[in-house]
């Protein structure tokens, strides 16, 4: 995460929240000074600034951003102000509602966020929501999606390196023989994906791989076609080990066909920028041959364009 330490050469809250203020004021809003301030300053200095905006003008920052910005543009802004705990609570919620329903944003929350952050989303969600983001999950789900699921988002799993080698060996067998048998959603197999550490879960798919001469993913990715309960399955399997991949995939997907899914791309850059958008841009250059920040140049414009590029870091003064 980008540290909490405010540096010396940034304003202060105060400067801050007056000239966000006045921003606000007059004939019509100025966005670009809006993106010159907050999109610069890490979560540690956003939080500030709310608090001190609420104290000074007695109004939410987030309720004056409302008021004034809109569309994709707000969306971004909004996303990126938040506390990252109250993001992934508001993102959850979004996930699992009828209309805006994605499984796929649970299994990001649970799977690349550490014990504690999610231990803290899930204090946000239920400050905010007055419900438990498990019964909201159950709730929404049903069957093998449900199984796999609401362990994932229970969990608390250890975050040290310790690795027991015999028990990824003999857990490695026995998720060689579930994917042998098709038994995907066995309670074996989705009890070591949901509870082992992301060390001890790495050490058990690396002898997997050279065990038996694939990846786990490759032997789903066979059988996923027309799966969403595998597709979701390979996802936590990547979220938990290689979260880079899978994000990198999110933005390709997002920009790289007819019309952009503004959702997925502005959830990624404004979760990922303070965690580890150096990997994901190096990923998309990977696999792309074109850097992140020109792909969604080409591909967004306006207010919401120089929000997105200045969060990836080729903004800043």
């Amino acid at each position: 995460m980008a540290s909490l330490k405010v540096p010396s050469n940034v304003p202060l809250p105060e400067e801050d929240a007056e000239q966000l203020h006045k921003a606000f004021s007059g004939w019509g809003t100025n966005e670009k000074l809006i993106i010159s301030i907050l999109a610069h300053r890490n979560a540690a200095q956003r939080s500030l600034i709310r608090s001190v905006y609420a104290a000074t003008y007695n109004e939410d920052l987030l309720k004056a951003l409302d008021k004034e910005l809109s569309s994709d543009f707000e969306r971004a802004v909004m996303l990126w102000t938040l506390d990252p705990s109250e993001r992934d609570a508001y993102l959850a919620k979004e996930s699992t509602k009828m209309f805006t329903k994605n499984n796929w944003v649970l299994v990001e929350i649970a799977c690349t966020r550490s014990a504690l952050e999610l231990f803290k989303v899930k204090q946000a969600y239920q400050a905010r929501y007055k419900k438990s983001l498990e019964e909201d999950v159950a709730h929404h789900t049903s069957g093998d999606l449900r199984k796999l699921l609401l362990p994932l988002v229970s969990t608390f799993r250890y975050e040290g390196d310790d690795v027991n080698m015999m028990l990824a060996r003999s857990e490695a067998k026995i998720l060689h023989e579930k994917v042998s048998e098709k038994a995907y959603n066995d309670d074996d197999f989705i009890r070591i994906l949901t509870t082992r550490s992301k060390a001890q879960l790495g050490a058990t798919l690396n002898h997997y791989n050279n065990e038996h001469g694939n990846a786990i993913n490759k032997n789903l990715k066979e059988e996923s076609d027309d799966n969403d309960y595998l597709k979701l399955l390979r996802a936590v399997i990547t979220c938990l080990t290689y979260p880079e991949k899978h994000f990198e995939k999110v933005l390709r997907l997002s920009i790289n066909k007819m019309g952009t899914d503004e959702w997925g791309l502005t959830r990624v850059v404004t979760t990922r920028t303070e965690v580890d958008m150096e990997r994901i841009k190096e990923e998309y250059q990977r696999r792309n041959s074109i850097p992140l920040d020109r792909a969604i140049a080409k591909d967004t414009s306006g207010d919401y364009e120089d929000m997105l590029v200045a969060l990836l870091g080729h903004g800043d003064a």
